[in-house]
C-alpha cells in the first residue's frame, strides 16, 4: 500500500532525470500502478476526531495520485454502542434520555465537523447536509411506537445503527476534499443487497456486484474516490440492514470485491496480524505473510483483526489483503494472498521477496 513514503515505489521521472535514466521497466511499472484500484478500510479508532480522520485523509492522498482509491468507512469509534443504547432506550420507553443521547450524538459529528477547520462555505455545506442526517436521526427516536414485536424491534436498531457509518462518510469526504482529494460520500446502502435478517444481514453477492458497479465505477473513472459507508445495507424493499457488529472489514472486501481492486488495505491500529493478543501474550508475534488458509484459520479461532467473511471473496479474485497501523503507516504490516504476487501498495522497501 502507499504510506506517506510511497514515493520509493512510484518514481516520476522529473525527479530523477539528474541521478539516473529511468528504465522501461520503472515507467511500465509506474504506468501499472496509476492503472490499479485500491480499496481502503478504516475501522473506528482511525476516524475518532478531526485528526485522525485528516492523517487518514493524508494515507489516501499518495495513493489517490496515483490509482484508482475506493474507501470504506466505519462509524467514529464508540459511535455505533452509543446509537444501540439509543435504540435500548426507547425499546425502555425511556424516550427522552433516547432523544437526548440522539442529540449528542448530531452534536459530536457537528464539533468534529468544526475542528477539520474547512473553508467556511465548504463547512456551511457539510453542517447543512449532517443536520440533515441529523433530523431523519432525531424523527427516528421522536416517533411514538407501542410496544414492538422483536423482528420489528431488529430492524429499528438496524437503522438507528446505520447512522454512524453515515454520518461517517461525510465528514471522512470532507476531510479528503480539505486534504485535495475529490471524494464523494456513498451509502452502501444504495446498492449492497441483502436478506432481511435484521443485525446479521446477508448479502446478495452478484445483485450487490452489479448495482455497485454501476455507483461506484463512474466515480472513479473521474477520479473521484467514492467514501462508502461499511456495516449496512439494504433489503430489496429498501429497508435498511447492517451486516452484524464487527463487519466493516466485511463490508470493506464487498466493495473492494464489487470494483475488482487489486488490493485491499484495513487500516487499523495494530501493526498487522499476531500469533497471539499482544496485550495479554508477551510471546505474541507479529506474521509479516500468510496464505489466504492460514489467515481464515486464524480468523476462525478467534483472531479479531480481521472478518473471517474477508478471505473467501478475496481468494476469489487472488486479491491482495493488507492489515495495517494508521498511527504507524511506515510499519509493513501482515499481507495475505496468493505467494509471489506483486503489490501496487507496499513500501517498495519492504516487499517481500
Amino acid at each position: 500500500m502507499i504510506p506517506e513514503n510511497a514515493e520509493d515505489d512510484l518514481v516520476a521521472v522529473s525527479d530523477v532525470v539528474d541521478v539516473r535514466p529511468v528504465s522501461t521497466a520503472e515507467v511500465d511499472a509506474a504506468a501499472a500502478a496509476r492503472e490499479s484500484l485500491v480499496a481502503f478500510k478504516f475501522g473506528g479508532s482511525s476516524l475518532l476526531g478531526a485528526e485522525r480522520m485528516l492523517h487518514a485523509a493524508g494515507l489516501v492522498r499518495p495513493a489517490a495520485q496515483r490509482m484508482q482509491v475506493v474507501v470504506v468507512v466505519s462509524a467514529m469509534k464508540g459511535i455505533t454502542d452509543r446509537l444501540l443504547g439509543i435504540a435500548q432506550a426507547l425499546g425502555e420507553r425511556k424516550n427522552q434520555r433516547a432523544l437526548s443521547e440522539a442529540e449528542a450524538v448530531l452534536r459530536t459529528h457537528l464539533d468534529v465537523l468544526h475542528d477539520l477547520s474547512l473553508d467556511a462555505d465548504e463547512e456551511d455545506r457539510v453542517a447543512r447536509d449532517l443536520n440533515s442526517l441529523g433530523r431523519d436521526l432525531l424523527h427516528e427516536v421522536s416517533v411514538r411506537r407501542p410496544s414492538v414485536a422483536v423482528p420489528a424491534a431488529a430492524e429499528l436498531f438496524d437503522r438507528l445503527a446505520s447512522y454512524g457509518e453515515r454520518f461517517s462518510a461525510r465528514l471522512f469526504a470532507a476531510a479528503l476534499e480539505h486534504s485535495g482529494v475529490a471524494a464523494v460520500p456513498v451509502s452502501s446502502s444504495e446498492f449492497v443487497l441483502t436478506c432481511d435478517t435484521f443485525r446479521d444481514a446477508k448479502p446478495h453477492l452478484e445483485q450487490t456486484r452489479q448495482r455497485g458497479r454501476e455507483v461506484l465505477l463512474p466515480l472513479l473513472a473521474d477520479a473521484i474516490v467514492p467514501v462508502v459507508t461499511g456495516f449496512i445495507g439494504a433489503t430489496p424493499d429498501g429497508r435498511i440492514t447492517t451486516l452484524g457488529r464487527n463487519s466493516s472489514d466485511f463490508s470493506g472486501a464487498i466493495i473492494a470485491h464489487v470494483v475488482d481492486a487489486d488490493e485491499l488495505v484495513i487500516w487499523t491500529d495494530v501493526d498487522g496480524i499476531y500469533t497471539a493478543n499482544p496485550n495479554e501474550s508477551a510471546q505474541a508475534q507479529l506474521l509479516h505473510d500468510l496464505s489466504y488458509e492460514d489467515a481464515y484459520a486464524l480468523a476462525l479461532s478467534g483472531a479479531k483483526v480481521l472478518h473471517p467473511h474477508v478471505l473467501p471473496l478475496a481468494e476469489e479474485t487472488d486479491m491482495t489483503v493488507w492489515v495495517r497501523n494508521t498511527f504507524r503507516p511506515h510499519a509493513r504490516g501482515t499481507r495475505i494472498g496468493p505467494v509471489g504476487a506483486q503489490h501496487c501498495c507496499a513500501p517498495a522497501s519492504k516487499v517481500p521477496a
